[in-house]
């Protein structure tokens, strides 16, 4: 009775659990389609709370109206604008005038050789509505129209803003989907069987639903910002770690599979083995990524915990609903290889086995050798231009860039752009004043009142994000301090954003070291082995960013370096690197309990998980290379350097680097615990005295 009771519920187990999470898959299936909604991607849903152009876009909120949308129509032609020309402009900002309703009527400022007319438009009409934002935006393009040799482009903040809006809005479905595609390949390739791949990928799915729930939850109860960047990045994490889990976790089935008769004996034992390390895998990542809740950046500090449910969905799903499902559907989903119990595998001498037995001959040349290659890839950080300027943020410009280049070629005596500066209203004439005897300031104009602050438009002689423009917005904060103003705008914003991330890496960097070794600590019960991987994934970082380095101008034609990368891509890099470690070392340990000797124990850990880290790493890879194909440079240079990354860790670092420091250290790698002692010798058992 108690055996077949026994039985009983090790059936209803699977069917349980699948159960539970189609109900929960219900209910917050509702929840995860506002996913999209919440995303946040105004510049100063990135900046901090504390920066001044934070505080002047807060202010500009309280003003009548709002937040005003700026826009600037310009009128080209080449060789000079005609008397035609000239009408058709009036003739078409009159309409955008009577359609909408504008701050002011637009004054055409001509450029000094006749070729450019340009017509500042700036509206409180949208208010604080995206929708209605992009509604003007689109609406003033349909107006302004050109043709016949006369080029009319509508560029300005609020055409930048909407650009870049409409390209956050494409990136959840074009990720979505190719990620999906990738995964899908990878996976058919790696099982070789023509159902297998369905199982991961379909709770993988079902973690990106709860995820996305949970992400919004998170929103709505706890003010977290969202950003296009952190649930596009939130969507390849559940992705890509969640298959890296599902893929350990098969493979260990497997093998378990041929031991166990039945099933459920054999996932229950598959997890005994490889959950610590799959818990201790997605702990490090989740523990690196919280660590960005002290960045000063909203952006950052959001994406912190954003990610972290992101992986702590994908460790979920992977450790209830994927087992379940394996059990459920039985040994058939291996065919056409099924393992069949008893059965032993094909003995074969695995690639992996050549490269640890290789690397084991000459472990201190093999060592000397990575190291100065990593060393040498890491020079290639000098060759990282300067910081990204907004106009070179899209990898194909928009029409509001080409409006920017336009004006930048074709004023070149004046900022295309105004810098925005709030004055307390009774200082505002002080505040003027000061402004204009600023050096590099051309213009200065008092703008629109309320709420006890005034809205001062300063234009600068230099183009913008130029070091001259950067030296008069700190020239202007110098010396309007005293009078309590903020200045702020798109220049000065791109400037704060700068600040922050160079704060921002003083503090994140070493918390997310010293989280990442606790947990290393406690897993591997040394400080040795927890040295030894952050400083493998800290020099692969620095070789992967110094590949970006050689390639992304030379080769990708990119105008510079996003202020974000350095941090994001060594978060990430560390959090992630460190899970492959986390999978080598952890049965590296198991063999040493067992009793290998070190240099066996670290061979056979290479040939056991070598297969499955390479697929992990190719899959992870590939995951955060779809990044590289969306339309901005900020989100391709963060793909490329993480994609780089994890080959780099998986093919160079894990498989020869790693292997060889732990066969030279030997016992050790496990210094202090019990492992670090060589056992005691084995006694001769006492034979009895003859009688």
């Amino acid at each position: 009775m108690g055996a077949g009771s026994s039985m009983t519920r090790r059936r209803a187990v699977p069917w349980v659990v699948v159960g539970l999470w189609l109900a929960a898959l219900v209910l917050v299936g509702p929840l995860a389609g506002k996913f999209g909604g919440i995303q946040q991607n105004r510049a100063t849903d990135y900046l901090p709370d504390s920066a001044d152009s934070t505080q002047v876009a807060r202010i500009q909120d309280r003003l009548p109206g709002g937040e005003a949308t700026d826009l600037v129509l310009v009128y080209h032609r080449d060789g000079g604008l005609t008397a035609a020309d000239r009408k058709t402009a009036a003739e078409q900002v009159a309409e955008v005038g009577d359609t909408y309703e504008l701050a002011g009527t637009p004054r055409g400022v001509p450029s000094e050789d006749g070729s450019t007319l340009m017509f500042p438009v700036s509206s409180t009409e949208p208010g604080q509505d995206e929708e209605a934002r992009t509604a003007f935006v689109d609406g003033v393009r349909e107006i302004a129209d050109g043709g016949d040799g006369l080029r009319v482009e509508v560029g300005g903040p609020g055409a930048l803003t909407t650009d870049m809006n409409k390209v956050f809005e494409t990136i959840d479905g074009t990720l979505l989907t190719a990620t999906l595609g990738v995964v899908t390949v990878l996976l058919v390739l790696i099982y070789r069987s023509p159902f297998l791949w369905l199982v991961p990928l379909a709770v993988a799915g079902a973690a990106t639903t709860l995820a996305m729930a949970a992400g919004y939850g998170l929103h709505e109860l706890f003010d977290v910002t969202v950003t296009g960047q952190s649930g596009g990045i939130m969507t390849v994490l559940v992705l890509g770690a969640g298959t890296d889990y599902a893929l350990l976790l098969v493979s260990r089935y497997r093998e378990e599979l041929r031991r166990h008769e039945r099933p459920y004996d054999a996932m229950r034992v598959a997890l005994r083995g490889c959950g610590p390390a799959i818990l201790a895998s997605s702990g490090t990542v989740a523990a690196g990524l919280l660590c960005l809740l002290a960045a000063d950046l909203n952006s950052s500090s959001g994406m912190g915990p954003v990610g972290t449910i992101g992986v702590l969905s994908a460790l979920i799903a992977m450790t209830t609903l994927l087992p379940a499902v394996l059990v459920l559907l039985g040994r058939r989903v291996f065919w056409p290889l099924i393992p069949a119990f008893g059965s032993e595998p094909k003995a074969r001498r695995t690639v992996f086995a050549v490269m640890g037995t290789s690397a084991a001959r000459r472990p201190r040349t093999v060592l000397t050798a990575g190291a100065v290659l990593l060393g040498a890839l890491a020079l290639g950080t000098l060759g990282l231009t300067g910081d990204l300027k907004q106009e070179d943020s899209f990898t194909d410009r928009p029409e509001s860039i080409a409006a920017m280049d336009t004006l930048a070629r074709e004023y070149p005596e004046r900022g295309s752009r105004p810098l925005t500066v709030m004055a307390p209203a009774g200082r505002a004439d002080a505040v003027v004043a000061e402004a204009r005897a600023t050096d590099g300031v051309a213009e200065v104009t008092p703008g629109r009142e309320g709420d006890g602050w005034t809205e001062i438009a300063v234009f600068t002689t230099a183009a913008p994000e130029s070091p001259a423009e950067t030296r008069t917005v700190e020239a202007l904060r110098d010396g309007l301090d005293d009078h309590g103003a903020y200045v702020g705008g798109p220049s000065a914003q791109r400037l704060d954003l700068a600040d922050s991330e160079a704060r921002d890496r003083s503090v994140v960097v070493p918390l997310v070291l010293a989280a990442v070794f606790l947990i290393l600590v406690a897993l591997l019960r040394s400080l040795v082995a927890p040295l030894l991987l952050l400083g493998a994934v800290v020099a692969v970082w620095g070789a992967a960013l110094g590949l970006g380095g050689l390639v992304f101008e030379p080769l990708f034609g990119f105008a510079g370096t996003d202020p974000g990368l350095p941090l994001l891509s060594f978060v990430f890099l560390v959090a992630l690197g460190v899970d492959y470690g986390i999978f080598l070392l952890h049965r590296m340990r198991e063999e040493s309990v067992g009793g290998a000797e070190p240099e066996a124990a670290a061979l056979s850990a290479l040939r056991t998980t070598g297969g499955v880290i390479a697929s992990a790493g190719i899959v992870l890879a590939a995951t955060f290379a779809v990044l590289t194909t969306l339309p901005l440079v900020a989100l391709v240079e963060l793909g490329f350097v993480i994609a780089v990354g994890v080959l780099l860790d998986t093919f160079l670092v894990r498989t020869y680097l790693v292997t060889t420091a732990s066969v030279l250290l030997r016992r050790r790698l496990w210094w202090p615990g019990r492992l670090s002692h060589a056992p005691e010798p084995a006694r001769p058992e006492r034979q009895p005295e003859p009688v």
